[in-house]
């Protein structure tokens, strides 16, 4: 068992090194190709949820929202496949991102305040906080934000998998000690 976990974490983490570096060295074809991955989850998911909003046994407003957020899915989906020539579905994928900052930022922050007997209460303000500003300016730059966003992204996925592969090796000399 232990052979084969350290031969899975060294396959993680030189996957991983690979990632970081490809979007360090090539980001504008690493946000393409996010971009083309976020637009079919729009049309997946917004697919979904027009289908669940005449399917589910929910109430009028839940079943309209559902129908509104699954039809605003699939026209965004839509353009992001027109235009991904023109950064197009790089800039909705920013703001998608800066938007679900912002909400996140703010029910973190809100339930928090709102929760005296949260356990962690003050780091979750901070959080809350923090998400809710990086939305702010994910929505004031959407490209230069993502583009920045990308190489933090790249130098996470180096670290992660050096240490990944750091704990391979060390794996495998316990196994074999």
């Amino acid at each position: 068992m232990v052979a084969a976990l350290w031969k899975a974490t060294l396959i993680s983490g030189l996957l991983s090194v690979a990632l970081g570096v490809a979007a360090l060295v090539w980001p504008g074809k690493t946000l393409l190709v996010t971009a083309i991955i976020f637009g079919a989850y729009l049309l997946v998911s917004g697919i979904a949820q027009v289908a669940f909003a005449f399917a589910l046994h929910v109430s009028t407003g839940s079943r309209v929202l559902m129908f509104i957020s699954g039809a605003a899915s699939i026209v965004l989906a839509f353009l992001a496949f027109r235009h991904f020539g023109e950064g197009y579905a790089i800039l909705l994928l920013a703001i998608w991102i800066g938007v679900g900052f912002i909400f996140r930022g703010v029910a973190t922050t809100g339930t928090a305040i709102g929760d005296p007997e949260l356990p962690g209460r003050g780091w979750n303000i901070f959080f809350g906080i923090v998400t809710l500003l990086a939305g702010i300016v994910m929505l004031a730059s959407p490209i230069l934000s993502i583009v920045t966003l990308t190489y933090v992204v790249g130098v996470w996925l180096v670290v992660i998998g050096a240490f990944e592969i750091g704990s391979a090796i060390g794996m495998r000399k316990d196994a074999k000690g």
